[in-house]
């Protein structure tokens, strides 16, 4: 398969395929949640469940004192590299373009020099975080293979995207392809990884604060 034939394959049948079993992969995931069933609560409200899971989704956003102390780095990259990666997804103009042709609608997007630059900091930012993994006993003791496995497939769309957008490496469309391989990579994996975190987080912490909210306290 030359360069052209493997740009193709990507941009088409590869990305269906990838496409479907995130989409599949995602619907039995939320099918597992909310099959797994919740005894009703007789009692009596004491408070808002709505707002107490609302409350609880931001209040959980922002870390306590005493983890801020124990954590600064790790906090850090986390959200310099969350917030990355969600700029980068939303606002880079060919993701628009691709998000408009299934979406049927757009928005602006952030110049090109200036997702560059996010892109370098967030590279940075998970680069940071690897080493402290590495470096820390604690983190690499209980890190296991599907954490490195989900570092790599994070990093590598980064890594390949700043590359195509400045010609390094390979030709064009051998980059260009390798970058929607890496995406692609990263929705066959992401319902069936830790990477599905960003979809379950909000839905347990606001599972928490609904219950507390129901009881009158917070979560």
């Amino acid at each position: 398969m030359n360069e052209v034939a493997f740009l193709a394959w990507v941009r088409g049948i590869g990305f269906q395929i990838a496409l479907g079993i995130f989409i599949v992969g995602i619907v039995v995931r939320w099918l597992e949640i909310f099959l797994l069933g919740k005894k009703h609560d007789y009692s009596a409200p004491k408070g808002s469940a709505v707002q107490g899971a609302i409350r609880t989704i931001f209040s959980r956003s922002i870390p306590e004192k005493s983890t801020w102390q124990r954590s600064r780095v790790q906090i850090v990259t986390g959200y310099v590299f969350h917030i990355g990666l969600l700029l980068i997804i939303l606002f880079l103009t060919p993701h628009i373009t691709i998000f408009r042709e299934f979406l049927g609608f757009g928005w602006s997007g952030l110049p090109s020099s200036a997702v560059d630059v996010i892109a370098v900091i967030t590279m940075f930012a998970l680069l940071v975080a690897l080493v402290r993994r590495l470096q820390d006993p604690v983190l690499r003791f209980i890190s296991t293979f599907q954490d490195y496995l989900v570092w790599t497939v994070t990093f590598l769309p980064l890594l390949t995207g700043y590359m195509a957008y400045h010609h390094l490496g390979f030709s064009y469309p051998t980059i260009l392809g390798l970058h929607i391989l890496s995406i692609e990579i990263l929705l066959v994996l992401f319902p069936f990884t830790k990477l599905m975190h960003a979809i379950t987080l909000f839905i347990a912490r606001g599972f928490n604060g609904a219950t507390a909210g129901h009881k009158g306290v917070q979560a």
